[in-house]
């Protein structure tokens, strides 16, 4: 097979990050960029030895594979966009900030022949992949807590717009009901309060979960707590056993009945590798030349839109 001829629609942060991956691999060549912001998209262009765009059409119209990476609630309309165009997509997460949405992705991708990925980077970092594999080596978790607690919703200005986001549950926490699906299995019930206190939406949540396998756990999402590390961790209780994360810098394993404790740190890696970026794209351009599913498919994206449904929804009313 050619080079990959790759888009990416959306040149801010995430977008220049994924940039910057793709240009080492050598089986991609990254041909155009689109934004709203002319100015963006053409610095992220230089960079990238790439063509502006004058639209996301444009760009669908002259490449292969397309990443998007805009603000959350423009994913679905380019995803079906590229879809239906016959492209491989990569779409960040969310794939859709409502359930209508993210089900009308899924049976396009569903009917498509080409490769659609969700960006759920954490599945990839290692310390979330060592606990998956753990897990799946024997580890028998009997409850878990989890968080994700943002300092602020200030810096960057959008995080705070529910028009950008969808939501503030949308934008990070979507992550951590990815994850807790990636390490527990399906959920069967949810139970979910939250409350408003610095912004105009909903942002304070604690939910409880109880999944098919009959493990529980909980979960706590605020968007003023103060920045604290780790502001993202997950507990994992066991027979005689804790597992504990320190977001996607170490993990950590107090075992037997005297407490004997093993840290496992990654610290030493990039913070493309420690995150999960530089592997999910790898894996992307994997399943296109090998012509096999995303290793992060578009049920797993439905999901996890599900259970943010879910949560806004027991919370509403």
């Amino acid at each position: 097979m050619d080079k990959i001829k790759t888009g990416i629609i959306g040149a801010g942060y995430i977008g220049a990050l994924h940039a910057s991956l793709l240009a080492r691999d050598e089986r991609v060549s990254l041909s155009a960029v689109f934004d709203l912001i002319e100015g963006r998209a053409g610095k992220l262009a230089r960079s990238s030895d790439a063509t502006v765009c004058r639209s996301a059409e444009e760009l669908i119209e002259k490449v292969d594979s397309v990443y998007i990476t805009t603000p959350n609630t423009r994913h679905t309309a380019l995803a079906l966009e590229a879809l239906t165009a016959g492209k491989h997509v990569f779409c960040e997460k969310p794939m859709a900030t409502s359930l209508t949405d993210a089900r009308r992705v899924l049976d396009a991708a569903t009917k498509s022949e080409t490769v659609f990925q969700v960006g759920h980077n954490r599945r990839f970092a290692p310390v979330y992949a060592s606990l998956k594999r753990m897990i799946a080596e024997g580890l028998d978790p009997h409850s878990a807590h989890i968080k994700m607690n943002r300092g602020e919703l200030i810096n960057p200005a959008w995080v705070a717009d529910p028009q950008t986001t969808g939501g503030f549950l949308y934008e990070t926490t979507i992550h951590m009901f990815d994850m807790i699906r990636f390490l527990f299995g399906e959920v069967k019930e949810l139970v979910a309060f939250g409350s408003s206190h610095e912004y105009p939406e909903t942002d304070d949540f604690s939910v409880l979960l109880k999944f098919e396998s009959g493990m529980h756990a909980t979960m706590a999402s605020v968007a003023d707590a103060s920045w604290l590390f780790p502001f993202e961790r997950v507990e994992i209780f066991c027979h005689h056993a804790t597992v504990v994360t320190r977001e996607m810098e170490s993990l950590t394993v107090s075992e037997g009945l005297d407490g004997l404790v093993t840290t496992h740190s990654v610290h030493q890696l990039s913070k493309e590798e420690k995150w999960g970026y530089s592997q999910e794209d790898r894996a992307f351009i994997d399943s296109v030349f090998d012509g096999r599913p995303a290793e992060v498919t578009a049920m797993d994206g439905y999901k996890s839109v599900e259970l943010v449904d879910m949560c806004y929804r027991a919370v509403t009313g």
